[in-house]
């Protein structure tokens, strides 16, 4: 009989394409993974991956493995959740994820209504900037600032954010106010970093605008979260682009250049098809959407 455990490692590394990102997702290391998937090939007595330099590719037998396996864990998820859901009131665990500048700002105050609505519900908020395996339940569900690049998912759309540039008052007093996007280049920049990858595309176009030619000016401080940049606008460190749903809440930034926008940025509901009948993603679906209308983003 095959060890559940080392099905669950290969299951990753399937969707993950290399020991590496299948080892990030699992908290393991890549030698660790490795030797899992080798000692289920060595059980098994067929090779599961092609290794190549790029990364892995499933044989035929691999295949047939996923797909049994893919289709197994999701029936799993989906007993889980009729199991644990009350016939009258949704109960059980709802594990939410999003990213750190959303969740921090706009969702965790919000938070508190629903568990006053749904007390038998207990809610695990995951903040991270990398989009978490729904279909391996590193999370039920997810709001998520781009469409989801797995085709199995169901999505969604909650609200279409805009992006403005803002500054704080103790900046603008320091340093003047931009006349022009041109003026931009004489202060100081704050946009994300290029070590993590961008929780939503053309993050940084505030080094683009005004600038001819496709040159770029050169930011005073980069830092890979959104949430990070706000508060380091906020305390006076430069001028940055950022989401409506950020400033919103009272932080006191000035809005610089308004007659600019950034690219916008559509947030969708985000879960897989295990869950769909869930009641407890069925009412956090519905109270989102409700608070979504009620902030007027």
């Amino acid at each position: 009989m095959m060890d559940w455990d080392k099905l669950r490692i290969f299951h990753a590394v399937a969707e993950a394409g290399s020991f590496t990102h299948a080892g990030d997702r699992l908290n393991l290391s890549q030698s660790a993974v490795s030797r899992q998937i080798s000692a289920l090939e060595d059980g098994l007595k067929v090779p599961l991956f092609h290794r190549h330099a790029r990364g892995l590719i499933l044989t035929e037998q691999g295949e047939l493995l996923y797909r049994t396996a893919h289709e197994v864990f999701g029936k799993l998820a989906m007993t889980e959740a009729q199991l644990t859901e009350s016939k009258d009131r949704p109960k059980g665990q709802l594990k939410v994820t999003t990213t750190v500048a959303f969740g921090s700002i706009w969702l965790a105050p919000r938070i508190k209504e629903f568990m006053e609505i749904y007390p038998k519900i207990e809610v695990h908020l995951i903040l991270s900037d990398r989009d978490l395996d729904l279909s391996m339940r590193e999370a039920d569900v997810a709001v998520r600032l781009s469409p989801p690049r797995q085709a199995d998912l169901i999505q969604r759309h909650l609200l279409t954010a805009h992006i403005h540039i803002y500054a704080a008052a103790s900046y603008i007093k320091n340093h003047g106010m931009p006349k022009s996007p041109e003026d931009l280049d004489n202060h100081r920049i704050v946009v994300y970093g290029h070590d993590t990858r961008p929780p939503v595309p053309e993050v940084n176009w505030l080094l683009k605008i005004g600038r001819s030619g496709g040159s770029l000016r050169t930011p005073a401080l980069t830092v890979n979260n959104v949430y990070a940049i706000m508060r380091a606008v906020q305390s006076g460190a430069g001028i940055g682009a950022l989401p409506e749903f950020v400033v919103s809440d009272g932080n006191e930034l000035v809005n610089v250049l308004p007659e600019l926008e950034g690219p916008q940025i559509d947030a969708y509901f985000v879960y897989p098809e295990e869950v769909r009948a869930s009641k407890r993603t069925a009412v956090f679906r519905d109270f989102l959407l409700r608070k979504v209308a009620e902030s007027k983003l």
